[in-house]
């Protein structure tokens, strides 16, 4: 799945600046029209995060592009993440391809120019923006450089136990964040003692998917101005929605969901708690349909879009999406064929939708999502509906990767469970430090 898993930021950064300053071909590339003959076939490498079991799918989507492309043969092996991209192209030893995990890491690689821009190649290919929906579209660029293309994405939506729906007598899920504060109250079970025995919904920040970025779509709350600017504390978004937060934290006490969550089960396996019916409604993503039936669960579900703000009806049905990114490294030796792989993975439509179906994440363009061939579980469409919706977000891409979101998450952490009371000065705080390590970065040291 494309779940991220989190790098040391100052790491990377150093890296890219690295490799930034190394030779190769940077942004100035020009597109080949290279031709590839079966009798003389060009040998390609192709790195992925991906391990077994979804790497074996990957490498039959890989020999179905290598049979119709019969002069290009690919290598493709897995297991490789960021840091271990980033170091081969400062030695010179980089993959022709190579696959990000996460589209936070979009602002490095274009930025540094570890990644070669693709413009010249979409446009000598007559592939229009449009193939892909607004969010991947901004994902995979930085200032204008689209240095990479997107290829499968996760979406957040709503699960919800239908059982406990309709023994609570609710007949639809929430659309709103006060329909849905009511729901979560309705649907909490306390054991005797007054302990919690079924949770509504569990908003602590960092239990599961929750996470600012994943709910702030929902508010309308924005990260940063026309300049890249840190502007958290003067969006509207972001205070509605910690106060929503803190005030269901508060009312279930966060001790004492903190002690329930002791018991509820690792996210990743079959006890998860909202598998296990321990939570009535969870944000999550798309990859959990796919989960529940691999672990055996019996739960009785249905999923839908996140409610929104009241007052921002018009944002129902969209959400927060992010995804894994393909590019190619400024070093690689053979960059036409390169190209032919990247365009395949990312803008076929057969490769797309059998992607999607074997590793259960979005396909990313518009067409696969229409696509015969995607499996028609209705629960996993309302998660390719949220991400084709055009006011669908994503977060910033930036060259300080995800420390902004960590950052505000830290904060958040503190403001509900009460160790921060001051609400405007702490996302100011916020917005000083996110802003501090765009201009050290930006000056070209490390955060």
């Amino acid at each position: 799945m494309v779940k991220r898993a989190a790098m040391a930021v100052a790491v990377l950064v150093s890296i890219l600046l690295a490799a930034g300053c190394s030779g190769g071909g940077g942004s100035k590339n020009s597109a080949s029209t290279t031709t590839f003959s079966a009798d003389h076939p060009v040998n390609i490498n192709y790195w992925v995060y991906f391990t077994d079991p979804e790497l074996g799918v990957m490498k039959q989507v890989v020999a179905q592009f290598e049979k119709t492309h019969p002069g290009i043969h690919v290598t493709t092996r897995g297991g490789i993440d960021d840091t271990k991209i980033l170091a081969s192209i400062t030695a010179g030893k980089s993959p022709d391809v190579a696959e990000s995990s996460s589209s936070d890491y979009s602002g490095k690689y274009c930025s540094s120019g570890a990644w070669i821009n693709l413009d010249p190649y979409l446009k000598q290919d007559n592939i229009p923006a449009s193939t892909f929906p607004p969010a991947p579209r901004y994902y995979t660029q930085y200032k204008g450089n689209r240095c990479a293309l997107p290829m499968l994405a996760d979406a957040y939506g709503l699960y919800y136990n239908t059982a406990m729906f309709k023994k609570a007598g609710l007949t639809h899920p929430p659309r709103t964040m006060s329909e849905l504060t009511q729901y979560a109250k309705r649907l909490t079970v306390r054991n005797s003692d007054g302990s919690l025995k079924v949770v509504g919904l569990d908003p602590v920040n960092g239990w599961y998917e929750n996470a600012p970025a994943h709910w702030g779509p929902q508010f309308g709350a924005k990260w940063v101005d026309a300049q890249g600017n840190s502007i958290i504390a003067k969006s509207p978004g972001w205070k509605a929605f910690l106060k929503w937060q803190k005030n269901l934290v508060d009312w279930y006490g966060y001790n004492n969901l903190v002690k329930w969550q002791a018991a509820a089960g690792d996210e990743f396996s079959p006890s998860q708690a909202f598998e296990r019916g321990k939570v009535a409604m969870n944000l999550d993503g798309e990859w959990r349909v796919s989960l529940i039936k691999k672990d055996g669960s019996k739960v009785q579900y249905a999923t839908a879009p996140l409610p929104v703000a009241d007052s921002m009806p018009q944002l129902y049905g969209a959400g927060y999406t992010s995804g894994s990114i393909l590019g190619i490294p400024k070093t690689a030796k053979q960059k036409a064929a390169a190209w032919e792989l990247v365009k395949y993975l990312a803008t076929n439509t057969k490769a797309e939708a059998l992607l999607s179906n074997g590793i259960a994440n979005v396909p990313t363009t518009t067409a696969s999502a229409r696509s015969p061939l995607l499996h028609n579980d209705p629960r996993f469409a309302v998660f390719v509906r949220i991400f084709n919706n055009p006011n669908t977000a994503t977060t910033p891409v930036s060259i300080i990767g995800a420390q902004n979101q960590n950052l505000f998450s830290t904060f958040n952490t503190a403001y509900q469970n009460g160790h921060a009371s001051d609400l405007q000065g702490g996302l100011e705080n916020v917005d000083k430090q996110i802003n501090a390590a765009l201009k050290q970065a930006s000056a070209g040291g490390v955060p």
